[in-house]
C-alpha cells in the first residue's frame, strides 16, 4: 500500500522537530489533528495548548484527546489573529503550530505577532497551508496564500526561515525561528 499523499499531521510534527518535553501552542486547529499529533510527540513531560475562538470545537478537541489517553492537551478560547489575543503567557512556548489558518485571516500580521509574543527566544513556528483549491477540496482560489508570500510575511514579522517540511501533495509547509531580540507588539 502506498503512503497517503494527503497531509499527515504526525509526520509534519516530527519533521518540524517537535520533541519530548516541549511546550507547544496550536493556533486554530479546529479539528485537533495537529494538537493531538504534537501531544504524542511531546509526551507526558510536555504540553500542548489548543487555541481557537470556537468553544465547541475546543471541547471536542479535549474530548478526543482524552479518549486517546492524551492528558497533555489543554484548551483555551482566544483570538489568535491579534497580538495578546490568545491570552497565553508571553515567551513561554518552544513551538507554535499554524496549520491551514493563514488562508482564513485578513490580518495575518496579528497572527504572526501573537506567535512571536508567546514563543521563547529562538522558539520556532510550523506553518502549513493549502497549495491550491483542487476543485473545491481546498479554499477558494482568492484566499490562497503562496509559500513565498507566507515566508515573506514571517520574515517581516521577526522570523528566520529554517526549512521546508513534507506536507503532502496538497499543502506546503515550513519552519521558521523567532529572531533574537525581536520584541513583538502586544497591542
Amino acid at each position: 500500500m502506498e503512503p497517503s499523499t494527503f497531509l499527515n499531521p504526525n509526520q509534519a510534527i516530527l519533521a518540524a522537530g517537535i520533541t519530548e518535553g516541549m511546550r507547544v501552542a496550536d493556533f486554530g486547529d479546529s479539528a485537533g489533528f495537529f494538537a493531538r499529533a504534537a501531544a504524542r510527540a511531546v509526551g507526558p513531560g510536555g504540553v500542548v495548548w489548543a487555541v481557537d475562538h470556537n468553544a465547541d470545537l475546543l471541547t471536542r478537541i479535549k474530548s478526543v484527546a482524552l479518549a486517546e489517553k492524551l492528558h497533555n492537551v489543554e484548551i483555551l478560547r482566544g483570538d489568535i489573529a491579534r497580538a495578546g489575543g490568545s491570552a497565553l503567557p508571553e515567551a513561554s512556548f518552544d513551538f507554535v503550530v499554524i496549520a491551514n489558518v493563514l488562508f482564513t485571516l485578513e490580518q495575518k500580521q496579528g497572527l504572526i505577532a501573537e506567535a512571536g509574543r508567546v514563543l521563547k527566544p529562538h522558539g520556532r513556528v510550523l506553518i502549513i497551508d493549502w497549495q491550491g483549491s483542487f476543485g473545491g477540496l481546498g479554499p477558494h482560489p482568492e484566499h490562497l496564500i503562496t509559500v513565498g508570500a507566507a515566508r515573506d510575511l514571517f520574515e517581516k514579522g521577526g522570523f528566520t526561515y529554517v526549512a521546508d517540511i513534507p506536507a503532502g501533495e496538497y499543502h506546503w509547509g515550513f519552519v521558521a525561528r523567532k529572531k533574537s531580540g525581536i520584541a513583538h507588539n502586544t497591542k
